[in-house]
């Protein structure tokens, strides 16, 4: 056990995962799509963590890295108007990760959370586990209970 917050998370609420580490190459700023590359996985089954204000509040979207998250349809899947990308410090500073490893769940607080609908096309899905270098593996029923999320369609291509 790797003991980050989300992992501690998990196990507080008997939710099973599977932990995947990996060597992460300091010089790839393409998180996700190193992880589905180097654990050899479908890049629509890894999903980035994101974090965007929308009208002066954050929200987490969780979207396939092989595509981007369309702030239009975040701001409308928490009835919001308008998106923008947060401030990745402020996104550290909020969620206790830093940039690159930012998990979706054992965040330090909070947020409204929106996971992209294709994560049902998937028995398991994997997000980061909080760092670079380490995902975990769970069901998308499971990661919806362990973060309280909305399913949309927030993705695109």
């Amino acid at each position: 056990m790797s003991g980050t917050p989300a992992t501690v998370a998990l196990v507080a609420a008997g939710i099973p995962f599977t932990e995947h580490e990996y060597a992460h190459d300091p010089g790839n700023t393409n998180f996700g799509l190193e992880a589905a590359a180097v654990l050899d996985l479908d890049p629509g089954q890894v999903f980035k963590t994101l974090m965007a204000d929308v009208d002066g509040r954050l929200v987490v979207g969780i979207v396939p890295v092989s595509g981007k998250l369309d702030l239009k349809a975040l701001a409308a899947a928490v009835g919001g108007k308008k998106a923008e990308m947060a401030d990745p410090k402020l996104a550290e500073r909020r969620t206790g990760y830093v940039v690159g490893g930012i998990s979706p769940i054992g965040q330090k607080s909070a947020h409204p959370t929106v996971l992209d609908e294709t994560a049902e096309l998937y028995d398991t899905v994997f997000v980061s586990g909080g760092r670079r270098g380490f995902d975990i593996e769970l069901t998308p029923a499971d990661l919806v209970r362990a973060t309280g999320a909305v399913l949309a369609a927030i993705g695109r291509e």
